[in-house]
C-alpha cells in the first residue's frame, strides 16, 4: 500500500470521527453524553485496529473499501439515502438526550452493545472470507465467487451483519425515535442487494450457479 493510500485511509478515518462526534454532541449540547461517546469507542476503536490490520496483512482489500464511488444511479440513490439516515438518525439521538425525549432502559443498552460486538466480530470473519469486498458494486480482475462459511447460508451476509450493527447504534445511544429512523437500512438494502444482484449475475462467472446453490439473499429460510 502506497503512501497516499495510507493518507487517504487516515483522513478518511478522522473525518468520520469528527462528523460522528459533531452530529451526536453539537445537538446534544452536552460533552456529558455517556452513550456518544460509548457508541464512538464501539465504532471507532475496532474500525481503528481493523484499518490496521488490513494495512499490514491484506492492503489489496483495504484499497477496495476506501474506493466508495458507486458508478450505478441505484447504488448512488442507496448512498444517499443512507447518509440521510445516519445524520437525521445521530441528531435525533442528540436532541433526545438534550430534551429527554424518551430514555430506554439501561438493558437495552446492554443489548445494543453486545449485538454491536457480536456483529463487528462476524463483520471482521467475512472481511476475511471474502477479499473482493469492495464498498461498491463492481467486479474486479481475477474475482471468484465466494461459496463458504456464512456464504454457505446467505449470499449478502455482509449486508445481514450491517443491519445488525446498525439497528443496535440507536439502542447503544438510548433512542427510541432514531431507532425508528435506523429501520429504513434495511429497506435501502433490500434495494441495493436487487441491483447487485443484477451486475453480479451479468459479470461475475458462476455467480447464476451460485444463486442456484444458495437459495436466500439475505435471511435464512425467508429471503
Amino acid at each position: 500500500m502506497n503512501k497516499k493510500e495510507m493518507l487517504k485511509a487516515v483522513v478518511k478515518f478522522l473525518s468520520g470521527v469528527i462528523i460522528v462526534f459533531l452530529l451526536l454532541f453539537l445537538p446534544a449540547g452536552d460533552l456529558n453524553y455517556y452513550n456518544g461517546w460509548l457508541l464512538m469507542c464501539l465504532l471507532f476503536v475496532p474500525m481503528l485496529l481493523v484499518g490496521i490490520f488490513l494495512m499490514i496483512k491484506n492492503p489489496k482489500l483495504l484499497e477496495l473499501r476506501l474506493n466508495a464511488k458507486e458508478k450505478e444511479n441505484e447504488q448512488k440513490i442507496v448512498v444517499i439515502l443512507s447518509a440521510l439516515m445516519f445524520i437525521i438518525g445521530f441528531i435525533v439521538s442528540g436532541l433526545n438526550y438534550r430534551y429527554n425525549w424518551y430514555v430506554m432502559s439501561d438493558i437495552a443498552v446492554i443489548i445494543g452493545v453486545i449485538i454491536f460486538v457480536i456483529s463487528y466480530i462476524l463483520y471482521a470473519e467475512i472481511l476475511r472470507e471474502n477479499t473482493f469486498l469492495s464498498r461498491t458494486i463492481e467486479v474486479v480482475d481475477n474475482q471468484k465467487v465466494v461459496d463458504t462459511g456464512f456464504y454457505k447460508i446467505v449470499r449478502h451476509p455482509m449486508y445481514l451483519i450491517t443491519i445488525l450493527l446498525f439497528l443496535s447504534m440507536p439502542l447503544i445511544l438510548n433512542s427510541l425515535y432514531s431507532l425508528f429512523v435506523f429501520l429504513i437500512y434495511p429497506i435501502i438494502m433490500i434495494i441495493r442487494i436487487n441491483n447487485e444482484e443484477k451486475i453480479l449475475e451479468k459479470d461475475l462467472k458462476g455467480y447464476k450457479e451460485y444463486k442456484n446453490k444458495v437459495k436466500y439473499k439475505l435471511i435464512p429460510f425467508i429471503w
